[in-house]
């Protein structure tokens, strides 16, 4: 195709989608992903999804984080948001500037999912890094000629010691992320993180223990204790968000002429006497009570729990409300070492993608579904579940039915065989990097996913065998 036939087609797909979105006035602003057009608008009612699923070359849509979001296909799609941008007038915008349009529509509990997520975004590289490192040293310290020879063995003590750095200041990195995230002067969230570490403070592990004595303090005729706060992700989330609205708070109140010297310090002050006297003992309490709910569910309720949470977990996607997996992660990262979440997540996934397969298995000789399902599935194989839910899944209902099938019946071998992740932030194909060496770890985690891609396949195939009959029925009936 020439590229005066392409762009009079993504022109007339431009001028499609602005009329089935209410017309260019109600456009507010546009940037696009990887995969997908990202509009914000004024009036969301005026959407017809259902044209819009018919336009040309569109892979589905979806609504989410106060976004219409049209999948196109990588490549594909930066080629029709120039065009797009232009027709409508939106050219420019940034991420950030929709992320902050799209915000001001959110709902209290979506921008409180949304901020917590924005936060991990700037330390994730740390986090997958280390993670990676973490399963390279894991499969290392198995082999014996490891340790005999002393190169591999410095090789491996020093992969070791990369591994560790990040979980180390885990709780300093997420308090530097989230103070700049909720507009405070990031300085002071690497400052207060570095209190929350501060060598002088008994080890929070060691504490836990008893091997350590606990030195405390009396403020007011209230007793505190002086223990570290390692491992504690939520109440660094917590100390972020406390301190950069102190720095907000300070920053109008003290006159300019000595705000430099004043505004820094009362924030940092009462920032710490908060850690110790109210943030810290409650964020202890609802972080134990995350990862005590969690482990809980693991011995309690056994294969059951692993099946319920892999079943519904990209029913949760949908909501949008996985975001919050990300603290709860990291929290059992730190408590206990493994993340016995990102497996269940990761089959949850692929179950999906399994009835994506499923969905154009039955429709094979149809070259639209063709052209939404194959890049829906490749999608899923590097961790992204979009496309194929609402792409192909949500849109026809059976096969999301079948993909959450898919996901429970391989989340029962992931409890089976006792299999966890070393990091988190990444599934699939990337996810097996992460994946914990131990008790045969890769295996089982290729054999996770079969199962979870293969049971959402066939499933998908006999419930669209099923309705169609029941359809073929009820038209002969009519």
């Amino acid at each position: 195709m020439s590229d005066n036939n392409k762009q009079q087609r993504y022109l007339e797909i431009s001028r499609q989608i602005t009329e089935q979105v209410g017309g260019k006035e109600n456009i507010v602003a546009s940037t696009h992903c990887a995969t997908r057009l990202r509009i914000v608008l004024k009036d969301y009612d005026k959407i017809n999804k259902e044209a819009i699923d018919n336009i040309d070359l569109v892979k589905g849509e979806f609504v989410a984080g106060n976004q219409l979001q049209i999948i196109f296909g990588a490549g594909l799609v930066n080629e029709i948001y120039e065009v797009f941008s232009q027709y409508t007038g939106t050219a420019g915008s940034s991420m950030a500037e929709v992320k902050s349009e799209a915000a001001k529509k959110m709902n209290p509990l979506q921008a409180v999912i949304k901020s917590l997520s924005d936060v991990f975004v700037d330390i994730m590289p740390g986090i997958l890094a280390a993670a990676l490192l973490s399963g390279l040293t894991g499969v290392l310290s198995q082999w014996d000629v490891v340790e005999s020879n002393a190169t591999l063995f410095a090789i491996n003590k020093l992969v070791s010691l990369a591994s560790n750095g990040i979980f180390s200041i885990l709780p300093l990195a997420v308090c530097y992320s989230a103070c700049k995230r909720y507009g405070g002067k990031p300085i002071l969230g690497l400052v207060m993180g570095a209190i929350m570490l501060d060598s002088s403070l008994a080890n929070a592990y060691d504490a836990a223990k008893g091997i350590v004595d606990v030195q405390t303090i009396s403020l007011f005729g209230f007793d505190i204790e002086l223990v570290g706060f390692q491992g504690g992700i939520i109440i660094a989330l917590m100390m972020g968000f406390v301190i950069a609205k102190l720095d907000i708070f300070f920053d109008e109140k003290i006159p300019d002429v000595v705000k430099l010297l004043f505004s820094p310090m009362c924030s940092v002050l009462i920032s710490t006497v908060l850690l110790f006297t109210i943030v810290g003992p409650v964020g202890r309490l609802l972080s134990n009570g995350i990862t005590n709910g969690l482990v809980w569910m693991t011995q309690n309720l056994g294969v059951i729990g692993y099946m319920v949470f892999a079943g519904v977990q990209q029913i949760i996607v949908i909501t949008g409300l996985h975001h919050i997996f990300g603290a709860i992660e990291a929290q059992l990262l730190s408590d206990t070492g493994r993340n016995f979440l990102n497996p269940l997540m990761s089959v949850a996934l692929m179950g999906q993608g399994g009835a994506v397969l499923g969905y154009l298995v039955l429709n094979f000789k149809n070259n639209k579904v063709k052209e939404l399902c194959i890049p829906s599935f490749i999608s899923t194989l590097f961790g992204i579940s979009e496309p194929a839910i609402f792409g192909v899944n949500l849109r026809y209902k059976f096969p999301l039915v079948a993909g959450c099938i898919g996901g429970a019946i391989a989340g029962g071998y992931v409890f089976l065989t006792d299999l966890a992740s070393l990091g988190f932030g990444t599934t699939a194909l990337p996810g097996l990097a992460i994946c914990d060496p131990a008790h045969g770890g890769y295996l089982n985690y290729i054999i996770a996913h079969l199962i979870a891609l293969g049971v959402g396949l066939v499933l998908t195939v006999l419930f669209g065998k099923v309705t169609a009959k029941k359809n073929a029925a009820s038209a002969a009936a009519q």
